[in-house]
C-alpha cells in the first residue's frame, strides 16, 4: 500500500465515520425505539451512495481509481456501520427482541441491496 492510498482511505474513513455519528445520533433521537433507526438509516444511505458512485464511475468514467477508493472504501466504508449492525443484532437477541432482530436483519439486507442497485440503475438511466 502506498502512502497516497493510505491517506485517501484514512481521510475518507474519517469523513464517513464523523458523518455516520452525526446522522445516526440524530435519527436515534428523532425516532427512539428498540429498532436501531440511526444505524439502519446510514446503512441504507451508504448503500445508495456507493451504488451511485460506482454507477457514475462505470457509466461516465468520472472517477479515477483513487477517487473511487476515497469514496467507496474511505467515505462509504467509514459511513456504513455493519459492525454496529452486528453488535446491535446481538443486543436485540440478548434482550429477547426476536421479532425486532428478524425484521431489522431482513429489512436492512433487502433495502440495502435494493438501494445499491437503485443507485446503479439511476445513474445508468441518466
Amino acid at each position: 500500500m502506498t502512502g497516497r492510498i493510505f491517506i485517501l482511505v484514512s481521510l475518507g474513513g474519517a469523513i464517513g465515520s464523523f458523518a455516520r455519528y452525526v446522522i445516526a445520533t440524530w435519527f436515534t433521537k428523532l425516532l427512539p425505539s428498540a429498532f436501531p433507526s440511526g444505524t439502519f438509516a446510514v446503512n441504507v444511505v451508504g448503500c445508495l451512495v456507493i451504488g451511485i458512485a460506482y454507477g457514475l464511475s462505470e457509466r461516465y468514467g468520472w472517477f479515477t481509481p483513487d477517487m473511487r477508493l476515497f469514496i467507496a472504501t474511505g467515505i462509504c466504508g467509514g459511513f456504513t456501520t455493519f459492525s454496529s449492525f452486528a453488535y446491535e443484532n446481538i443486543k436485540l437477541l440478548q434482550e429477547g427482541n426476536y421479532l425486532t432482530f428478524a425484521m431489522y436483519s431482513l429489512v436492512s439486507y433487502v433495502v440495502g441491496l435494493f438501494s445499491a442497485f437503485g443507485g446503479l440503475i439511476a445513474v445508468k438511466s441518466i
